[in-house]
């Protein structure tokens, strides 16, 4: 991690000035007409996206549309005269959202000519708790060897869909990037077992004030799943890749604002040459029921979050993403952005193969099948936060399990395309021939696929 410290004093730095925002009460997204007045044009790409960024879309033979161009600069700067704090800004869905303690300044901006409509996505929660992480877990890093296993415990939630052939194969992830898109990333930094994780940068886009590394184990938890490259301790699913950690999860209160936050997340992910993304993020529920979702709502556009992941694709790029613990409850359901489509939403077994009782099912409003496939997410070996090898249980763990080996099939056929990727995937899964709205297309062979791609 020898490039992340500096990175993030670099990101403190940069959007410090989006600290006063965490003072305000309120936050709306603005959803903006047109970028009829934007300064950027499609001939320069790379005046707003990476060389990497480009390339991969040229690769793809995907063009450099509007939706890639910035929000328009004009817009923003009139939008902020009207004295409201700019949170984040999206392109794809082209909006900006805003902080600030009056809500009669939403009126005057919605007011504005290119506006075309505002909509409360948080208020500050009635609680008196520190809506940032004040202290960190203490460390052992105790390793303990299974000189047997080269991939230490892990190797059955790898071996199911044959990653470890990949692995032996020489596709280890190398020259893949991966953006992590979830909450904190405790004391990553700190555990001796995660120091030869290549780590390009991070930011934050809930609180750019926060320790990225005192906030949730979560995000922690799931780059073990994929980053870990410590043999016979514990080795990941995409041990050679590199990592972008991004945080858009607030744990602290469930507001529409985090799906803001995501979208963020996800431009800034592919702006720096992405090539896949793990989302073990999903929403259905939120402090105020009013804004919960309802099946019909499971359409892959309704929620913000599932239109930008469904658009991801588009921009060359693999979304993974976690199809929600709500199996055993009442919604059962997948939890958006997982009823998106053009994505690879993950479902979770034991490493029996059976699903795991909370794994969400689907299928999605419009009847598409979901989810995708399934991996281990009950009893899935994470690193904790104490720098130990334990278990967590989730279809959180199941994405990044399954998209570390998606990024090393990927390398392994860099001539499909995203959309191409993704429906291999699907066809090699043991029910492909009779998916069904549990298990999806279920545990898909990886290593036949990367055979299958041979033959052509």
């Amino acid at each position: 991690m020898r490039s992340l410290f500096l990175t993030f004093a670099i990101c403190a730095l940069l959007f410090s000035a989006g600290a006063s925002a965490q003072q305000d009460t309120l936050k709306y997204r603005i959803s903006l007409r047109d970028k009829a007045a934007t300064v950027y044009s499609l001939s320069r790409p790379e005046e707003y996206l990476s060389e990497k960024a480009i390339v991969r879309r040229a690769k793809q033979h995907l063009a450099i549309d509007s939706t890639d161009l910035p929000v328009c600069k004009k817009y923003v700067d009139a939008i902020r005269r009207k004295g409201v704090t700019i949170v984040v800004t999206g392109k794809w869905d082209n909006f900006v959202t805003v902080s600030c303690k009056d809500s009669s300044v939403i009126a005057r901006i919605a007011a504005l000519p290119f506006v075309c409509s505002a909509m409360r996505v948080w208020e500050m929660p009635n609680v008196e708790k520190p809506q940032m992480a004040t202290k960190r877990d203490s460390i052992t890093n105790e390793v303990v060897r299974v000189d047997s296993l080269y991939y230490g415990p892990a190797y059955r939630q790898i071996q199911l869909s044959n990653g470890d052939k990949l692995h032996e194969a020489g596709f280890k992830g190398q020259g893949m990037t991966i953006a992590v898109i979830d909450a904190g990333f405790h004391n990553a930094d700190r555990i001796e077992a995660m120091k030869n994780i290549c780590v390009l940068g991070l930011k934050d886009f809930v609180n750019p004030s926060c320790d990225l590394f005192a906030e949730s184990s979560h995000g922690m938890k799931v780059l073990s799943c994929m980053a870990m490259n410590q043999p016979h301790v514990m080795v990941g699913t995409a041990p050679e890749a590199s990592y972008w950690l991004l945080r858009s999860e607030d744990e602290y209160s469930e507001q529409l604002v985090e799906q803001d936050y995501w979208a963020a997340a996800v431009e800034f992910a592919d702006s720096v040459g992405a090539d896949v993304v793990n989302t073990s993020l999903g929403y259905y529920t939120f402090d105020d029921k009013s804004e919960n979702y309802k099946y019909r709502n499971l359409d892959g556009h309704y929620a913000l979050m599932s239109r930008q992941a469904a658009k991801a694709a588009d921009k060359g790029m693999i979304v993974v993403c976690s199809a929600g613990n709500a199996g055993g409850g009442s919604w059962k359901k997948i939890t958006p952005p997982g009823d998106a489509d053009n994505v690879i939403t993950v479902g979770a077994i034991g490493k029996n193969g059976v699903l795991a009782p909370f794994s969400s099912i689907g299928n999605t409003a419009d009847n598409r099948i979901k989810p995708d496939v399934v991996a281990v997410g009950l009893g899935s070996d994470v690193m904790d936060t104490n720098g130990v090898v334990g278990k967590a249980s989730g279809t959180s763990f199941a994405s990044p399990i399954m998209c570390g080996m998606v990024a090393c099939l990927w390398q392994a056929c860099p001539q499909l395309t995203a959309k191409q990727l993704i429906e291999l995937v699907r066809q090699v899964g043991d029910r492909a021939d009779f998916p069904d709205n549990i298990y999806g297309y279920g545990v898909p062979d990886l290593w036949k696929a990367y055979q299958t791609t041979l033959k052509h």
